[in-house]
């Protein structure tokens, strides 16, 4: 997710077109109030992408679509040579090799380089995952405010395969306009998955953030529905998205249907809202058919 502060986009709680900056350390995950996912969503990933030198840059979810393609946000792959990818439920650890050549005064660049070539790399977060690829953005997220074209693609270098070859689905188009009809009756639910932080805090206290980096679930009822991008009830109270969780997925229901990634917070904190970018959306289902993707 993005916040003004913050690795998510923030909106005013009245604002239509929320301002965006990035911090390359944070983006938004499931807070404390959401549940341990375990093994329910296997094709839900934790993804660090990575600049030239092979240094990680910031963090964000998404899902297998199948064995080698990878749906994120589009804030999620911007500036990303490289991405690696974990899938496990977590907790997942800071590679020890790695925390150990950081504290011994050697880049990042540096670190990962380390951690790949040592043959005893515990967790290999955050240089090796167990799945990698290149990332793409959609075509139009630079001619405007990153939410309105949100959407990201890793496709993977190898195929992976999940328990039982789990994987999301894309929804079809315009479904979700099909849910307006619903709105204030509490009964559109989504299931909300990623690896974002458990707690935040504001900037004078955000060492006491929790971030164990663990797959977990939420779920949030949709609060508002525009063309590109819905609202839903995520917050820390409630169970929901925080840093971390951006580009994971937002099912409809309890399916494996996507309907869209989490892209946006209201504030720093994670206390309040959360904003999803549409997948259904006519550019958007046109452009993931350029990978041989359909709904």
């Amino acid at each position: 997710m993005f916040t003004v502060l913050v690795g998510l986009l923030a909106l005013s709680a009245c604002s239509s077109s929320p301002p965006v900056t990035r911090d390359v350390l944070l983006d938004p995950q499931i807070t404390k109030g959401g549940d341990l996912d375990g093994q329910g969503h296997p094709y839900v990933g934790l993804m660090i992408a990575q600049d030239k030198n092979g240094a990680p840059l910031f963090r964000c979810s998404g899902t297998l679509i199948d064995s080698t393609h990878y749906l994120t946000a589009g804030h999620c792959t911007d500036g990303a040579e490289h991405v690696e990818i974990w899938f496990d439920a977590g907790p997942i650890p800071v590679d020890a090799g790695y925390r150990a050549a950081i504290l011994a005064g050697k880049t990042p660049a540096e670190a990962c380089n380390i951690v790949r070539t040592d043959a005893l790399a515990d967790s290999g977060y955050p240089c090796v995952g167990q799945a990698s690829g290149k990332a793409y953005t959609h075509p139009d997220f630079y001619s405007g405010p990153f939410y309105l074209n949100d959407l990201g693609m890793v496709v993977l270098d190898s195929a992976y395969a999940t328990p039982g070859n789990q994987y999301g689905k894309l929804p079809q188009l315009n479904i979700l306009d099909t849910l307006a009809t619903n709105l204030g009756k509490n009964r559109v639910t989504f299931t909300t998955v990623g690896y974002g932080l458990q707690e935040a805090y504001p900037d004078p206290a955000a060492w006491k953030d929790v971030a164990i980096r663990q797959r977990m679930v939420a779920q949030p009822k949709l609060i508002r529905l525009n063309p590109v991008y819905m609202t839903l009830s995520n917050n820390s109270n409630t169970g929901g998205t925080c840093f971390g969780d951006s580009g994971g997925p937002n099912f409809i229901g309890d399916s494996n249907v996507v309907g869209g990634v989490t892209s946006f917070a209201i504030n720093p904190t994670c206390a309040g809202t959360s904003g999803v970018y549409r997948v259904d959306r006519p550019d958007d289902l046109a452009w993931l058919a350029t990978f041989g993707l359909t709904p």
